[in-house]
């Protein structure tokens, strides 16, 4: 007869606590043999820390009320950070808000059009008033306007720049100080596979994209020496509201050509976000993580 004994006790990549139990058996020489994976008790598991690998860390996410943005407040929520949440949907914001604090978390919202200089400026210095720093920025907001280059008006690549790429630099402006003065920072850019390899119809997307990465590496090189780290994640294909309006077949071609053979979720950006805000990421930096299910590789 086995006899079961716990043999190992940790914590999946997405926060999950788990527990392998184990058996000896006579007839196999004593050698332990695997039974079954097992979750531990909700109650057990914050009782080991497992939500609390960003406790007393402040994070400012924008874009926030939807899609990634929303999936990385509540990650990094359940992770012990305090949320600073911004966006331009007061109501969306608020709902989210209080979605973090049932849950037992703290979160703020602030409403701001990162394509305005002087929100952001006002947005992020409430913010830092409300938490006291920010340990964490995620610029994550982002917005398309498709077209051809000959048919593309300049109000629609000026529009795209401003949001996706010229609204990151002016929130790691506005936020560096803080991050400075405690000497441990970490800011994360939501990039695209499009400013990876290009797309037809999205030179403006994927141009902004490409300057997140460009960006991303020369802030890496000029903050390292603080203990700052600044990287990028690049999502795939992810079901998002910029996805929800593609066509069925386009959907189907495009799962054609991701190796995993799925789309990707918020969640999926979301836990790699993550880990590059945790300590376990603190030897990274000026890095390109990729999530988009072996689409682009190398």
């Amino acid at each position: 007869m086995q006899q079961a004994n716990v043999e190992r006790r940790g914590f999946l990549p997405d926060g999950c606590a788990f527990i392998i139990l184990t058996s000896t058996s006579s007839t196999l020489n004593s050698a332990f043999q695997p039974i079954f994976l097992a979750e531990i008790p909700s109650g057990e598991r914050e009782s080991e820390g497992a939500a609390m690998k960003l406790e007393g860390r402040v994070a400012l996410i924008t874009g926030a009320s939807q899609g990634i943005g929303h999936a990385c407040a509540l990650a990094l929520a359940r992770q012990g950070a305090s949320i600073a949440v911004a966006a331009r949907n007061q109501q969306k914001l608020d709902e989210l808000v209080k979605e973090i604090e049932t849950a037992g978390g703290k979160a703020a919202a602030f409403v701001i059009d990162v394509a305005d200089e002087e929100q952001v400026k006002s947005g992020i210095k409430s913010a830092i008033a409300r938490f006291g720093k920010i340990d964490i920025l995620v610029n994550n907001a982002g917005i398309t306007r498709d077209q051809l280059v000959m048919r593309m008006k300049r109000a629609d690549w000026d529009s795209v720049l401003n949001t996706n790429l010229t609204s990151a630099y002016l929130c790691i402006q506005q936020v560096i100080p803080s991050m400075l003065k405690q000497r441990w920072g970490r800011i994360i850019n939501i990039t695209s596979v499009f400013g990876q390899m290009g797309q037809a119809g999205q030179a403006n997307y994927a141009a902004s994209k490409a300057g997140l990465i460009g960006l991303t590496m020369a802030m890496a090189r000029e903050v390292a020496s603080r203990n700052i780290t600044c990287n990028a994640v690049a999502p795939g294909f992810i079901e998002t509201s910029m996805t929800a309006a593609l066509s069925e077949e386009f959907r189907q071609t495009a799962v054609k050509t991701i190796p995993l053979g799925r789309v990707g979720s918020p969640n999926d950006v979301a836990s790699a976000v993550t880990f590059l805000a945790s300590e376990e990421a603190s030897y990274i930096t000026g890095h390109v993580l990729n999530v988009n299910g072996g689409l682009l590789m190398g």
